[in-house]
């Protein structure tokens, strides 16, 4: 495994009794995975998919 380990606590956030996702769902693998922000990008790490930010 490369990297650091995912720290999921960061992904959601709880208000209430309601759970709400910080990042934004990759559009071709579903819900299940988050974009990786970056500088100028988001990027998954699952499939490559990649929206840069202007």
């Amino acid at each position: 495994m490369r990297g650091k380990p995912v720290q999921v606590y960061k992904l959601y956030s709880v208000e209430g009794s309601v759970v709400k996702r910080l990042r934004k769902p990759c559009p071709k693998c579903g819900n299940g995975t988050f974009l990786a922000q970056h500088k100028n990008r988001l990027t998954c790490g699952k499939c490559g998919y990649t929206e840069y930010l202007s």
